[in-house]
């Protein structure tokens, strides 16, 4: 199995929009994968509830089957559409993949 967990620092405002705005917009596309993308075992976004310098705004945790089923899922072309998005909105990303 492959863990998956992306982190995001978001600009202040982009995209017309406040950084708590857009990190609702990132949760909720994200969140829609999870009927999308048959590769997608486990699926949870997070927006963060305690200030810190060190804190990231959003953060996404999921399992894949394996690297392969990972592969496809960054594939797919609604998980695009949300890479294309949060990529205009984003100032910091940080990701692990890992298996177990």
């Amino acid at each position: 199995m492959i863990k998956h967990i992306v982190m995001w620092r978001l600009k202040d405002e982009a995209a017309g929009f406040s950084m708590e705005e857009n990190a609702s917009q990132i949760k909720e596309m994200l969140e829609n994968l999870k009927g999308v993308i048959p590769e997608i075992l486990h699926l949870e976004v997070g927006m963060n509830v305690l200030a810190s310098p060190a804190a990231y705004e959003v953060a996404l945790y999921s399992e894949f089957a394996s690297l392969e089923a990972l592969a496809a899922y960054q594939r797919h072309p609604e998980h695009e559409k949300c890479k294309e998005f949060i990529g205009q909105i984003t100032k910091e990303r940080a990701v692990v993949d890992y298996e177990v």
